[in-house]
């Protein structure tokens, strides 16, 4: 193996383990500390989460930019607190509120994982035609929506 791909693989390796331990501490805080979730329940949840998430940071965030992965983390951690907790969780905790506060605090964290993933991992993903962007915008100006001519033409 060549020595760049031994280093690209070392950087994703790393920025996989970055991900698992910053969930399962922001899920034991949240979800350990304030509703009672035992530890196995958390690592299950973190393990699925930040395997299902990592692949789609890999191919959303080049393409949407950081408030568009963190806005998907979101989604993909309330949803997936919520299914997995309701079949995990006992039937003391909420699951909703459990879903939202971890899903609120996981995509506070996203930001700056993105910011690590944008400035150790990805190679050239600032440049112009990673993603789409749409600057050919044009206005246009006519005389049927100036009033002042409108006036102009009625004197």
């Amino acid at each position: 193996m060549s020595l760049r791909k031994e280093r690209c693989l070392v950087n994703y390796t790393k920025a996989f383990f970055i991900k698992l331990v910053m969930t399962v501490a922001v899920l034991w805080i949240v979800l350990g500390l304030f509703f009672g979730v035992s530890f196995g329940d958390i690592l299950i949840i973190s393990a699925l989460l930040t395997v299902i998430a990592f692949v789609g940071d890999i191919f959303i965030l080049p393409l949407t930019g950081n408030i568009g992965a963190a806005v998907g983390d979101f989604i993909l951690a309330f949803l997936g607190v919520w299914v997995l907790g309701s079949f995990l969780f006992n039937n003391n905790v909420a699951v909703l509120s459990a879903a939202f506060l971890s899903a609120l605090f996981i995509a506070a964290g996203e930001l700056y994982f993105h910011r690590y993933l944008r400035d150790h991992v990805f190679e050239d993903v600032d440049r112009p035609n990673n993603y789409n962007r749409v600057n050919n915008l044009q206005t246009e100006f006519s005389e049927d929506f100036d009033t002042d001519l409108d006036k102009e033409k009625e004197t």
